[in-house]
């Protein structure tokens, strides 16, 4: 049997594994985000940063209609790398737990419970037949407990925090700046800066206003909000200089 043929026959389904013990639609979904935009998180002593590069592929289209970064509670944002629509259902199904968690307990979700709740529901689409698994990562920032937090996760469900790391298409890059320059008590500028110059490795140095993406939440007033263009054009600016 030819080794293309081999494999076929344990591609086509979700639930099966290879004799090597792969789950070959899984590691299809994996490629599908490193394929997708770069998105990076900086966590820091004075909050969370997340950035994203929106690559806007043609001059016809409106920039403002491409979103990466989402709101998802007051406390908490998401960035996404990978198929947009998939990333979508899995921001509405993360701000419908965060409202449940509201109503049951009368209070904010914690970052990690949402965090477990939507890498257990990734999970699942690796487990069953008749479905197949989501084809985006997520970046989850936020603020519990006065404690900055920053999670990835990816197709298979895996759950992972981190100081500072990448998802996508420039990830490797991403993750050589942030391995060589990463500073805890950096503050959150310095790291929107750092964030910025790998974007700009990641990119090969092929972006500008129009495709940076900005968003934040800080310690001292923990709701997360996205920059304004001006305010990132005014980072841009001072990168490029």
């Amino acid at each position: 049997m030819q080794p293309q043929a081999y494999q076929m026959g344990y591609d086509r389904a979700i639930t099966v594994f290879s004799p090597d013990g792969r789950l070959y639609q899984v590691e299809y979904a994996r490629e599908a985000v490193k394929r997708g935009t770069t998105a990076v998180g900086i966590k820091c002593r004075e909050g969370v940063v997340l950035i994203v590069d929106k690559r806007v592929s043609s001059r016809l289209l409106e920039a403002a209609s491409i979103e990466k970064i989402f709101k998802i509670d007051e406390h908490i944002g998401v960035a996404s790398s990978g198929l947009v629509g998939d990333a979508r259902s899995l921001v509405d199904r993360a701000r419908i737990e965060c409202q449940i968690n509201r109503v049951t307990y009368d209070e904010q979700i914690d970052v990690e419970a949402l965090a477990k709740k939507l890498g257990d529901h990734m999970q699942t689409y690796t487990q069953f037949g008749g479905a197949r698994p989501y084809g985006t990562a997520l970046l989850i920032a936020g603020v519990s407990d006065g404690e900055g937090r920053l999670f990835e996760t990816d197709p298979s469900g895996t759950l992972l925090e981190y100081k500072a790391t990448g998802i996508g298409i420039g990830r490797n890059a991403v993750m050589k700046v942030f391995e060589e320059e990463y500073n805890f008590d950096s503050t959150l500028n310095d790291c929107i800066m750092l964030g910025i110059r790998a974007l700009h490795d990641a990119t090969e140095g092929k972006f500008d206003v129009n495709m940076v993406e900005i968003g934040i939440i800080e310690m001292e007033n923990p709701v997360f909000r996205k920059m304004s263009k001006e305010e990132v054009a005014a980072f841009v600016d001072k990168f490029e200089k």
